[in-house]
């Protein structure tokens, strides 16, 4: 079955939806399957990472700004500003989707892991996401 979820990322960063697509998983009454999620859109992108410590997404974030700045003198799509170009280029070096397990109506995600959306843009962005539901 497929669900299509819409999240608001705020700003720019790793952004935790993990009980938004728990909730969408725990309507559809799903012991145990697979959760596709895919992000359609080139500027964010997906992870699963630590959520214990912000420090991890803060480093996260810090890291991958330094490998993909704004503002190089090498990229021509500029028009959208500064944060658009490099937002691409994050999104080709992550990923726009993910296959985790169900078990027990929810994502079978480890004791220290969440599922992330990781906005690359600035400014509040609604992002739209569709989810491939399997029973098994």
């Amino acid at each position: 079955m497929i669900i299509r979820c819409a999240i608001l990322a705020p700003r720019a960063g790793l952004h935790d939806i993990t009980a938004d697509i728990n909730a969408a998983i725990a309507g559809q009454h799903i012991t145990s399957g697979l959760c596709t999620v895919f992000l359609q859109h080139t500027s964010a992108s997906l992870t699963i990472q630590e959520n214990a410590d912000p420090a991890v997404r803060t480093d996260l974030q810090h890291w991958l700004n330094r490998l993909v700045p704004e503002n190089d003198p090498l990229y021509t799509h500029t028009q959208e500003g500064p944060d658009d170009m490099p937002s691409h280029i994050k999104n080709v070096l992550t990923a726009t989707s993910l296959a985790i397990p169900i078990l027990d109506h929810r994502l079978a995600l480890g004791t220290w892991q969440a599922l992330y959306l990781w906005e690359h843009r600035h400014p509040p962005t609604r992002r739209q996401l569709v989810l491939h539901l399997q029973r098994d």
